[in-house]
């Protein structure tokens, strides 16, 4: 299996998985000519994605939704209640309506030789799911907008080969920064986004032996730097007592808003 990001920030997000049979894309929130380029980078087409899995409707996740779907004609896989949300979104243009699956939380599916398993997120759009995919030899998750974790997001986080995990603001620059406090209170709430340091806990409760890297993701450009989250998670992972791991025992990178990742090949 491989993984990467195309992009991942709160300007749009965009990531590939797949194996050699079957790829799938989470998320379409950035330029349909953008996430071809992405693909590009790594042989790939946005024409060879069997499916593409849309975690909510926020326009940061899928804001190239409509210009994919007329151009590829791509399923799109979602549950009811974003599909609705979806369909109501003038600004995404018209999207053949047979394109659209539904899915729903905790229930299986596969697309080929990937079996997906969606999972509630708390975040304040419709009905927000994040991702794992496995196939038969590697399990990888897709896990941001998320206000707060409890143990049903750690249980589905677990034993997995590679993750992208939000790290999306740091509270001190959240706090004293611009943006005006009804938002403020959103993020930083439960149905907002984790933070730096929430993103270290939840990391560190579910690092295993078999874990090759670790994309974070989903970076505020106004409340976050690359190096801060990336020191901070580190932290909060050296400093957990409870768990028997190092930051350094793991491939920890920051997935870009703008810049294509890595390729992790599992």
């Amino acid at each position: 299996m491989d993984f990467f990001s195309i992009a991942s920030g709160s300007s749009g997000n965009c990531i590939c998985v797949g194996d050699d049979s079957t790829h799938v894309m989470i998320d379409a929130g950035i330029s349909g000519k953008r996430i071809e380029a992405g693909m590009n980078k790594y042989d790939y087409t946005t024409a060879d994605m069997a499916g593409l899995l849309v975690t909510h409707e926020h326009s940061d996740h899928v804001s190239g939704l409509g210009v994919i779907s007329r151009k590829y004609h791509i399923p799109i896989y979602a549950t009811a209640p974003t599909i609705r949300a979806i369909r109501s979104m003038k600004s995404l243009g018209a999207i053949d309506d047979t394109l659209f699956h539904v899915i729903k939380p905790d229930e299986d599916f596969s697309i080929g030789s990937l079996n997906i398993h969606p999972f509630h997120i708390s975040h304040d759009a419709a009905n927000p799911v994040a991702y794992r995919i496995e196939n038969a030899n590697s399990k990888v998750a897709v896990c941001t907008d998320l206000g707060y974790y409890d143990g049903y997001i750690v249980d589905n986080l677990t034993n997995l080969d590679a993750l992208l995990l939000e790290a999306n603001h740091d509270i001190h620059m959240l706090e004293v920064g611009s943006y005006p406090y009804p938002l403020k209170k959103r993020i930083l709430g439960d149905y907002g986004h984790l933070s730096n340091e929430a993103s270290g806990k939840l990391l560190s409760q579910v690092l295993n032996d078999d874990i090759k890297h670790v994309f974070l993701g989903h970076l505020s450009h106004e409340n976050n730097y690359p190096d801060l989250a990336y020191e901070t998670v580190r932290l909060e992972v050296n400093m957990d007592e409870n768990t028997p791991y190092n930051a350094s025992d793991f491939n920890i990178t920051v997935a870009s808003r703008t810049e294509v990742s890595e390729r992790v090949i599992l």
